[in-house]
């Protein structure tokens, strides 16, 4: 049987660390428990800003991560500057995520249907994949059909679907029968297209259950939540729970 994988997002490591500008808590560290105990990769957001994930992050989190013989999803916007440090990188996958300075967190997927932004995601992914043939490219989307119809149209290997507003629905105890609808029509267009079919953003232990049930995803990357619940009962404690309750749910086919 296959299970999802779960990749640990450590950005809020780092956020904690840059409060002081001290040298902890450290964000390789972090990485090391994390997949110690059951992560199967690790992401980090290195944003324009540099308001947590720093540059220096970069390597020594992928060399922990090669270590260990898992890989590094390193999240990005779409700019030149984060392109050439993808490409001299090589990190094992990139997921291209819109970004506004103004914003506390990615809010919404990218916007590919306007040609502008179209033209500059499709420009990010035809150079990473000239300049480092090995590295993945995942697009943070929103999941409806006229947009995943359109990453068909790109040179990527999976779409991660933005479930911002699933997880704030199942917070306000709201229907959830749109999203899983939504998602399994989603996964139709994705998986018969040979790609990876991922999600993520504010998902919490509870929140993540029904989606597993569900059973539509291949990956899950959790970051705020963990960090969060990290606080009280431990890092490697909060990966192992989210690993045991994944594998309670064997994916489909």
């Amino acid at each position: 049987m296959k299970f999802a994988r779960l990749g640990v997002n450590i950005d809020h490591v780092a956020t904690l660390r840059q409060q002081r500008g001290e040298y902890y808590p450290e964000v390789v560290r972090a990485a090391e428990v994390a997949l110690a105990t059951g992560a199967h990769q690790i992401t980090i957001h290195l944003r324009e800003d540099r308001r947590h994930i720093q540059d220096h992050d970069v390597p020594t989190v992928h060399e922990m991560c090669k270590k260990m013989g898992l890989p590094l999803n390193l999240e990005m916007g779409c700019s030149e500057e984060m392109v050439k440090i993808a490409i001299q990188e090589r990190p094992e996958w990139v997921c291209l995520v819109p970004e506004k300075r103004e914003e506390r967190t990615t809010e919404g997927g990218l916007d590919i249907i306007d040609s502008i932004n179209y033209e500059r995601v499709k420009k990010a992914c035809d150079d990473i994949k000239a300049f480092s043939p090995t590295t993945k490219i995942s697009l943070f989307v929103e999941g409806t059909e006229v947009v995943l119809k359109k990453c068909l149209s790109l040179k990527i290997d999976a779409v991660e679907i933005h479930t911002g507003e699933y997880a704030r629905d199942f917070l306000d105890k709201k229907d959830l029968t749109p999203h899983l609808a939504n998602y399994r029509q989603g996964a139709k267009i994705i998986k018969e297209a040979g790609l990876g079919f991922h999600a993520g953003h504010g998902l919490t232990f509870e929140s993540l259950a029904p989606l597993l049930e569900d059973a539509q995803f291949e990956e899950y990357n959790i970051g705020h939540w963990i960090i969060a619940e990290s606080v009280f009962i431990g890092l490697g404690h909060v990966v192992k729970e989210m690993v045991t309750l994944i594998n309670k749910y064997p994916l489909k086919g």
